[in-house]
């Protein structure tokens, strides 16, 4: 190599144009994009967002929530909300691909002990256990018990926006004691702006990096800053980086998968693959799902609320009820 040619290749404009191979993509598109709907995608779309991951090179796709199924009511969610095996393998079969799938559990929402199979029995790779902060002991047995069954683990640590930095301190404390792959830092009410996520994923790779975890990002998008947040994730160490097709989740939706795997530069992703599917399944569900960006979304956002008041409006806007964003806006700061 010439030295024109090695001092070209050590400027900072050359190092955005290389990739980081430790860095791992996970769809969330059916599991987040199921709070608009209840959870009830047919099978069709499913399989197309499947075989789009496995096209595009996705590292892993997270199919939907293993939640109790006690005391449910017939048809109030679809099968997503409880992913049983039979319902996943319809989609995926034996999932003799390089894509690895991931279902989700919350804290105290899950009947764990008998709902989630030993791995040597399921299709499933990982389970990603969700917890708040006061949740965090229930967590920890769950993320042990899906381990000792023989899966990967992560820990979405959930709406850290609201956690007071001391109780976080000693939530990432414990939780670096785990035998999870990975922690995450979740911005649940897209709240979060990008200092506070360089502040945030810092905190928390001091705490995993001694135990050999990861640290994950999972933004959402009230104030136009999922993309922008996760990747201030990435430059700040983050290597598990959650994103959606069209950005598709519950309220204000996620990082959009098509943006992130612009910006990774990793020739294993796909693009055009994830372009199609967005074109041909997903934008066409906008209308009726109403996620992405608006105006009450952007308030409960600004004022680091939970989104259901927004998505209570736009649900009614849906049926013609169209409310005033000024009565909204003065409803929800005198919550605030």
């Amino acid at each position: 190599m010439s030295a024109k040619a090695a001092k070209h290749r050590d400027t900072p404009a050359s190092r955005w144009i290389s990739f980081r191979p430790e860095i791992k993509v996970v769809d969330c598109t059916i599991r987040d994009g199921g709070l608009m709907n209840n959870h009830h995608f047919d099978d069709k779309l499913v399989k197309a967002i499947y075989e789009v991951c496995v096209a595009a090179g996705v590292d892993y796709m997270e199919i939907g929530y293993k939640a109790s199924r006690k005391n449910i009511k017939q048809g109030e969610h679809g099968c997503w909300k409880y992913c049983c095996e039979e319902d996943i393998r319809r989609i995926v079969g034996e999932n003799k691909t390089a894509l690895k799938l991931a279902v989700m559990a919350d804290a105290e929402r899950c009947d764990y002990h008998d709902d989630i199979p030993p791995k040597r029995d399921s299709v499933v790779d990982m389970i990603r256990v969700a917890t708040y902060i006061n949740q965090i002991p229930t967590a920890l047995e769950m993320v042990k018990d899906a381990h000792d069954k023989g899966y990967e683990t992560t820990v979405n640590l959930m709406a850290v926006s609201t956690v007071p930095d001391r109780e976080l301190n000693e939530g990432l404390e414990m939780l670096a004691e785990s035998e999870a792959k990975a922690i995450y830092v979740v911005d649940s009410f897209g709240a979060l702006y990008s200092e506070q996520v360089h502040f945030l994923v810092k905190k928390y790779l001091h705490y995993c990096k001694p135990s050999k975890i990861e640290v994950g990002v999972h933004m959402h998008n009230n104030m136009q800053l999922a993309y922008a947040n996760t990747i201030e994730g990435i430059i700040m160490g983050a290597n598990y980086l959650d994103a959606t097709l069209a950005g598709l989740g519950r309220g204000a939706g996620n990082c959009p998968l098509e943006l992130l795997i612009g910006f990774l530069h990793n020739p294993k992703y796909n693009l055009r693959a994830v372009l199609e599917c967005v074109q041909n399944h997903v934008e066409p569900m906008r209308r009726k799902l109403l996620w992405g960006y608006d105006l009450p979304y952007l308030l409960t956002g600004l004022l680091n609320q939970h989104p259901r008041t927004a998505i209570k409006f736009k649900e009614a806007e849906l049926k013609d009820d169209k409310g005033d964003i000024l009565d909204f806006y003065d409803m929800v700061t005198e919550q605030d």
